[in-house]
């Protein structure tokens, strides 16, 4: 399942509801897995507070790894070339960007944006300068690149990009100010079945929940894949079940109605 706006409240809580829920789930032998665009030690938490010893699906499945023996089972970053490309593109625009390496996060500079991402990541930046110089002087792959800017400014140059890199890349929204750049392959979707295929699980075995542009690739591998009540219409409409939203205990309705009864 997603975490912000999915299993999260506004506050970033986890509900009481949903967390005996889950709890439920463990105990019946469920494998819960998390899947979400945050970055692997910004989900740790989470991981701990449920009890969890699945690998975690982070980075928009950029990054899968087991939390109780710190194994990577799967990493796909950007090509540096690549990422070149991507802040090369982005740079005209003055959009903030985001560059993650080694679990670091790595950032021009202080700004609002950078201020408006940390409040929701938990994760304490590394300001490195301009990042084409860095990026040119450590070369390194990324696991991802991130821009934050407004909804409209990123929906007015996400097919320009899109049309630029095709599918070189990766590129979707895990929220409506962040426009993610990806490997191909790095998605929740492929994510999770690689996940299910470590554990022996068939994907009509799986129930998937999530609420925004970067769950559907998992939404539609999954057997039932579901959007929380505040998720877009869009989202809502590939579902193929809709829950009660994020603060309302969504999580927990799916599985007291699908799997505990």
């Amino acid at each position: 399942m997603d975490l912000d706006d999915t299993l999260l409240d506004k506050q970033l809580r986890i509900g009481d509801a949903d967390r005996e829920a889950i709890g439920r789930a463990q105990k019946a032998g469920v494998k819960v897995v998390l899947a979400t665009g945050r970055m692997y030690r910004a989900t740790l938490p989470y991981i701990t507070e449920l009890g969890l010893d699945t690998p975690a699906i982070s980075y928009q499945g950029a990054l899968v790894k087991k939390p109780d023996s710190g194994e990577t089972l799967t990493h796909y970053p950007v090509p540096g070339d690549m990422a070149m490309k991507i802040i090369r593109a982005i740079k005209p625009y003055g959009y903030h960007i985001n560059l993650y390496k080694d679990d670091d996060l790595l950032i021009a500079g202080e700004s609002p944006e950078s201020r408006l991402y940390v409040s929701v990541a938990g994760v304490k930046p590394i300001e490195v300068g301009d990042l084409e110089e860095f990026l040119l002087k450590e070369r390194f792959d990324p696991t991802k690149v991130l821009a934050v800017a407004e909804e409209e400014q990123l929906d007015g140059i996400s097919p320009e990009l899109k049309s630029l890199f095709g599918e070189k890349l990766h590129i979707t929204k895990s929220k409506p100010h962040f426009l993610e750049f990806s490997h191909p392959l790095a998605n929740k979707g492929h994510a999770l079945a690689m996940v299910a295929e470590y554990y022996g699980i068939s994907r009509e075995e799986i129930i998937a929940v999530g609420d925004s542009y970067n769950d559907l690739e998992m939404l539609d591998y999954a057997g039932l894949g579901v959007a929380v009540g505040n998720a877009r219409d869009e989202i809502k409409d590939r579902a193929d079940y809709v829950t009660l939203a994020n603060t309302e205990g969504g999580v927990a309705h799916v599985i007291q109605r699908f799997i505990t009864g």
